[in-house]
């Protein structure tokens, strides 16, 4: 059963849909999971049978372009997770759904030809052939799919650049850092194309430096190509810095599943609580969330003295401009707009320019452009649509919020 799971559901139908998922490791299998006990608890199970219960009655869904991350402590039940959906490891019971096909039911042809082509997976000691040189390592996969030298060669390399590895085709990979031999091991996942990207807590074995660069590239590179990544991992603070939801895994159960926001904002219990009280709420509350009405916006048919009059009324000093479908145009001062005769045209005046932020931006994203800044920051959608603004006085109220609920924990 699919426990806390507050996230709103997806317009999109789940690339992976993981139902009643079981992994049990023993001879009474089948026994353990049809019992008709309710919560079947593992301590209980390993003292009675000696059967250790990896996954218990695990469901969950990832929709096409999302970063699901599967946190949890060491003998949670996240890497036997992931080594099922790739099945490395065979499930005792449960269905694992790839595009509405479950692919427990394939045979090892099928399943071979699925591993080649749909699902590719970075491990965390990186998995790479020491006897070959970076580019072949990289090219790897597309060798076995018997894609010819010079075209899987050019792929290798464009995607060896995207890793920032450009200039590396030759080197042996033991002349490499740890964080250019995980880089390798990315591209060579990302050479083949696939759908799902499987990541066992790849940047487990980095020191913090290089983890928290690898992180921003990781982020960085999703942005531009928009696969589906199942993350694993056990650090908190990475789950929260890369997944647009979490699953947090105990004794093998998912215990809570929703966004890092909905997560860090609304334990589902006293575990998860005591587990996220270190990380600070502005890292995962969206600027959306203390977004201040739309005052002083006007469209570009208002004319200057609309405009004068309204920065009267108010005491504010700026206004925002859009257009008739309330997407932003720019920005002027009370300086410059009386600078302007009181008759003129607002759609014939030069228009400054302040960046706006995208409404899911973090609070602590924004800090930097506050200090540089003496008016309201824009907020907008997808669309360039304006949704609110962000105020001085409202970012530094969720700072001052978030330490006492820090000092109250």
């Amino acid at each position: 059963m699919l426990q806390n799971n507050t996230t709103t559901e997806s317009p999109l139908a789940p690339i992976i849909s993981v139902r009643s998922l079981w992994k049990i490791f023993g001879s009474n299998q089948d026994e353990i999971v049809n019992a008709d006990e309710g919560d079947t608890d593992k301590s209980e199970v390993l003292q009675e049978s000696g059967d250790v219960i990896a996954l218990n009655d695990v469901s969950f869904d990832v929709f096409p372009g999302e970063t699901f991350v599967v946190m949890g402590l060491s003998g949670s039940g996240k890497s036997t997770l992931v080594r099922c959906l790739l099945r490395l490891i065979e499930p005792s019971s449960g269905e694992i759904n790839i595009n509405d096909d479950d692919i427990l039911l394939y045979d090892a042809a099928k399943l071979r030809e699925f591993r080649r082509n749909e699902m590719a997976m970075v491990f965390q000691h990186f998995g790479l052939l020491p006897h070959r040189n970076v580019i072949d390592n990289a090219a790897y996969g597309l060798e076995l799919k018997g894609i010819d030298k010079d075209e899987r060669y050019e792929i290798a390399k464009h995607m060896l650049e995207k890793v920032g590895l450009d200039g590396w085709e030759e080197a042996r990979t033991s002349e490499l850092s740890g964080g250019m031999q995980q880089r390798v091991g990315l591209a060579r996942a990302l050479t083949v194309d696939p759908t799902i990207l499987l990541m066992d807590e790849p940047f487990s074995g980095l020191d913090p430096l290089i983890r928290r660069q690898m992180r921003e590239e990781l982020a960085d590179l999703q942005a531009e190509l928009q696969k589906t990544i199942v993350f694993i991992t056990h650090d908190l603070d990475e789950a929260v810095t890369i997944g647009d939801r979490i699953a947090i895994m105990r004794d093998g159960r998912i215990t809570q599943l929703g966004t890092p926001e909905e997560i860090i904002t609304n334990p589902a219990d006293d575990f998860i609580k005591e587990f996220t009280r270190d990380i600070s709420q502005t890292r995962v509350l969206s600027v959306q969330s203390i977004a201040s009405d739309l005052e002083q916006v006007f469209e570009t048919t208002a004319r200057v003295s609309e405009i004068i009059e309204g920065m009267e009324d108010t005491g504010k000093e700026f206004a925002f401009i859009v257009d008739n479908d309330n997407k932003l145009l720019g920005f002027i001062d009370k300086e410059a707009i009386e600078a302007a005769g009181n008759d003129a045209p607002l759609k014939d005046m030069d228009l400054s320019v302040i960046e706006p932020i995208h409404e899911s931006t973090v609070i602590e994203d924004v800090v930097q452009l506050t200090l540089d800044n003496p008016y309201p920051i824009p907020i907008v959608d997808d669309e360039n649509i304006l949704t609110g603004l962000a105020t001085h006085d409202a970012i530094l109220q969720a700072f001052a919020e978030n330490a006492l609920q820090q000092q109250s924990n």
